[in-house]
């Protein structure tokens, strides 16, 4: 049964369970059931301008410093795949609707570079500042994995805030404690309007 983690919270991965060797990072989130009222105009003055709202789900492997290293170190749609091959990206999902994961991200823990500690897991909105849109605009968002090898699902993650006017969510991280790999449930949310921007703040 997956341990359902509430924000802030940390749960040792690999502790206790060797046998982890990979596991498949969900990423989830729907927009926000739009209101039929106000008529034609309304939607056209209002903002978003309707458009739909496309989330992408990235990931940045980071140093011991909390640094990105390498370019191919950032996973997103644009590069689906780390430098050292641990981490592969699905890739794009331009609306979010339906049931489960939106996005998925898998990683092989034991191929993980030496030089890499911290795994930060992003959602942003694809040309959100453009359509005037944020994270008001979604809900019932998550993060959750789940073991590889026997689709256990390990830890779930529901993002509960009001993340109204962030156009980026951190939601999580793995990180390196020793031998051990570990999950913190982050949900931060951030007004840098891109991926680029948010790897700016790790350069």
């Amino acid at each position: 049964m997956a341990i359902n983690l509430v924000k802030g919270q940390k749960i040792d991965l690999t502790k206790g369970r060797s046998s982890l060797s990979g596991i498949m990072v969900g990423l989830g989130w729907d927009p926000v059931a739009t209101k039929k009222t106000g008529g034609f105009l309304s939607g056209l003055l209002s903002g978003g301008g309707g458009a739909d709202v496309d989330c992408d789900a990235s990931v940045l492997l980071l140093d011991e410093n909390g640094k990105l290293t390498a370019k191919e170190n950032l996973i997103y749609f644009g590069n689906k795949k780390s430098k050292d091959g641990s981490v592969v990206h699905s890739g794009d999902n331009l609306t979010g609707e339906g049931e489960g994961d939106d996005e998925t991200i898998n990683i092989d823990l034991k191929r993980i570079s030496p030089s890499v500690h911290r795994l930060v897991f992003v959602v942003n909105i694809y040309n959100a500042k453009q359509k005037k849109q944020d994270f008001g605009m979604i809900e019932n968002a998550f993060i959750r994995l789940v073991d590889n090898q026997s689709n256990e699902e390990l830890v779930h993650y529901n993002l509960t805030d009001n993340y109204a006017g962030q156009m980026s969510l951190i939601t999580g991280e793995l990180y390196r404690q020793g031998a051990e790999w570990k999950f913190s449930a982050i949900g931060e949310g951030a007004s840098e309007p891109d991926i680029g921007s948010i790897a700016n703040k790790y350069s």
